[in-house]
């Protein structure tokens, strides 16, 4: 009784096995036939996009952490985790993600595109047949080796709706890739509050605290998006993340000061033409230095208080608050940039970039000659330097030039180039009678 019980069991085993297969040789036809009919998105098993859905395991295989979601140019910068090998499957999402139906015989999944649209019920492969966890989880096996995202997410969803979330979470801990499908699904159907307890679920933390974050970009009110930051502070990050979320919920905190301030004279003179709310720290610092340049370290809103505050670099400040500067024509503001002071009292002009960026800087905010040649003459390399000057008619530093390089040639040339009689031409001929022999 025992022995023919036995062989019962392995009977019912393999049939089991060869009705999974089958189940997932029927939707994988469904879906080849839907292709043939509709031009839909496709996506292949291993994450890589084949039409305009993001199905990015890469994505996924990092749970939430996509540098794309991020709205402000500093953070949160998320790094993320290497993708699954490549295959060259591909199906489309269209006949797989079929509503489930409200009939008591089979159970359909539902149509899923990005962005989301609405659901219809199409009478497709029932799965209804497979009632068993242990049915089910054979089902899930098979549809993983057949190396089909769209098969695997079609199972998932059945198992979605058929199991309890607890069950569900406790058999994808071991299947990897299904459960990377299984998040990648939630974040397509904005399925927050389950994605946080699956994460919690899988004592993935870190991965819980960014979803949670994530939720800050549905806040349109600039104080209760703040207000929320700030209760993101507690949450569990990584360091990194932890310091990125510190400086947005710091940033948008100071921006809500800055927008309400300012001196009335420049306002007026210069309108401004957009909020400063919820731009990124250099568009915050930039209008720092357009609308509060000169103000005390002190104050929020002065350049050198959001320099310290936010870390930023010598040669980003300066950059920024060159451009500021120039588009106002405050050209002594320029000076004081660059000038430096030794302990004997003697200034000189030092630059952390090179002073041919500076030029260009100066140029296509129509800088005067005179503001041009200054910086043209402290470029170092003579040709770079001749070539910046002819490029910018600062003829004084051309002819300076080759008199230093005592290249009596290139000022004969050079003279035949300016007006006769002009100053440069006075200039040049009193060089070639008394310096170059």
């Amino acid at each position: 009784w025992r022995a023919r019980c036995r062989e019962y069991d392995a009977i019912w085993d393999a049939a089991t096995l060869k009705e999974s297969k089958r189940a997932v040789n029927s939707i994988r036809s469904l879906v080849e036939e839907e292709d043939e009919e509709d031009d839909v998105e496709k996506v292949s098993w291993s994450g890589e996009p084949v039409g305009s859905i993001s199905w990015s395991v890469k994505e996924t295989a990092s749970s939430i952490r996509s540098t794309g979601e991020v709205r402000d140019q500093s953070f949160p910068k998320i790094n993320t985790a290497p993708s699954l090998p490549k295959n060259s499957s591909g199906y489309s999402l269209s006949s797989l993600f079929k509503a489930f139906g409200e009939t008591s015989i089979r159970n359909y999944a539902p149509e899923l595109r990005k962005p989301k649209s609405e659901y219809k019920v199409r009478y497709v492969y029932s799965l209804e047949k497979f009632r068993s966890l242990q049915d089910k989880l054979l089902l899930l096996d098979e549809a993983v080796n057949a190396h089909d995202g769209n098969v695997i997410t079609a199972v998932l969803i059945y198992l979605k709706k058929s199991l309890s979330k607890e069950n569900l979470f406790r058999e994808l801990i071991t299947r990897e890739i299904a459960l990377r499908h299984y998040i990648h699904f939630l974040k397509e159907i904005e399925e927050q509050k389950l994605l946080v307890e699956l994460f919690k679920s899988l004592d993935r933390t870190e991965d819980m605290a960014l979803m949670q974050y994530r939720d800050h970009l549905n806040i349109r009110d600039e104080n209760k998006r703040r207000d929320f930051l700030k209760s993101c502070l507690s949450l569990p990050f990584s360091p990194d993340d932890a310091t990125h979320v510190q400086d947005h919920y710091t940033l948008l905190e100071r921006q809500i000061i800055i927008e309400s301030s300012g001196q009335a004279d420049i306002f007026k003179k210069y309108p401004r033409k957009a909020s400063i709310l919820n731009m990124p720290i250099i568009t915050t610092l930039y209008y720092s230095c357009f609308y509060h340049y000169g103000e005390s370290d002190g104050t929020y809103s002065s350049p050198a208080n959001i320099r310290k505050t936010f870390r930023i670099s010598d040669k980003q400040f300066l950059l920024t608050c060159l451009g500021a500067r120039a588009k106002l024509k405050a050209w002594f503001d320029v000076d004081a940039l660059f000038t430096t002071k030794n302990w004997l009292g003697y200034t000189k002009k030092r630059s952390p970039i090179g002073f041919h960026r500076i030029v260009d800087i100066l140029q296509k905010n129509n800088a005067p000659v005179q503001v041009l040649q200054e910086y043209v003459n402290l470029v170092e390399d003579a040709e770079q330097k001749i070539s910046l000057a002819q490029k910018y008619k600062c003829h004084d530093v051309i002819i300076n030039t080759y008199r230093d390089l005592k290249d009596r040639q290139q000022l004969i040339v050079y003279r035949g180039k300016v007006e006769r009689g002009s100053s440069e031409y006075r200039k040049i001929e009193e060089i070639l009678s008394n310096s170059v022999r």
